[in-house]
């Protein structure tokens, strides 16, 4: 399988979903377009992926390359191919679907209790969750679920954790990609923006990477594995 992942920030990592991968065999095409690459063409693919980035989805005057993705990622998803949007990844293909992206206006950070729908017990990939679940975040823009996609997850601050849209089209707002080793490295990387957000971290970090880390490890790398049976 030949599958395009679009990186839209310098740190980005693949965590779960690139073990899923690579476990799979997949071959890999990356882009960046941040950088000034071109995006993948919806066709040459047999699936997308689509990571998060520090740019609020409707940035086109910084990112003018959005509102294409958003297009390619619909297109794509139309076609039947496998699709999968994480943080930023799902808002642009809420985007491309015709949601409203809704800014700064759910803040999340660190392991979190998300808790699937009832739909989500029939869904190929959500289906292995337990109700709830803990596993990573970091956001704090949200959007509108987009017209006629359905609903798998929910958490108490964002409504709309997970959705799909047709077949095979996923949008997670939590990083499930996030396994312990990428979240100890952000948290590295990244120490005043975190601190920003969430001032104990460090403890928090060291106390529930044991615990909910190990368990969000777990249910990662069930997700990426079933998205990847799709392709």
């Amino acid at each position: 399988m030949r599958v395009a992942i679009v990186e839209n920030t310098r740190i980005t990592h693949h965590g779960q979903v690139g073990v899923a991968l690579h476990e799979a065999g997949a071959r890999i095409d990356l882009y960046k377009p941040w950088a000034g690459q071109p995006l993948p063409e919806a066709d040459d693919h047999d699936a997308l992926v689509v990571f998060g980035g520090e740019q609020a989805a409707t940035d086109d005057h910084s990112h003018p390359y959005l509102p294409v993705l958003a297009q390619r990622m619909r297109q794509a998803a139309e076609a039947g191919r496998a699709v999968l949007g994480i943080c930023l990844g799902s808002q642009i293909l809420a985007r491309g679907f015709g949601a409203q992206n809704l800014l700064d206006q759910a803040r999340e950070f660190g392991w979190c209790e998300v808790t699937p729908t009832a739909e989500a017990a029939q869904d190929p990939v959500m289906r292995a969750l337990p109700r709830p679940f803990p596993i990573f975040q970091w956001h704090s823009d949200t959007f509108t679920l987009p017209p006629g996609a359905q609903l798998l997850a929910s958490s108490a601050i964002a409504r709309h954790q997970a959705f799909r849209m047709g077949r095979a089209a996923y949008g997670t707002q939590f990083h499930f990609e996030a396994n312990r080793a990428v979240v100890t490295d952000w948290s590295r990387e990244f120490p005043q923006i975190i601190q920003d957000m969430t001032p104990d971290w460090p403890q928090r970090h060291a106390q529930q990477a044991p615990t909910l880390g190990a368990q969000a490890d777990q249910h990662g790398l069930t997700l990426a594995r079933a998205w990847v049976s799709l392709i």
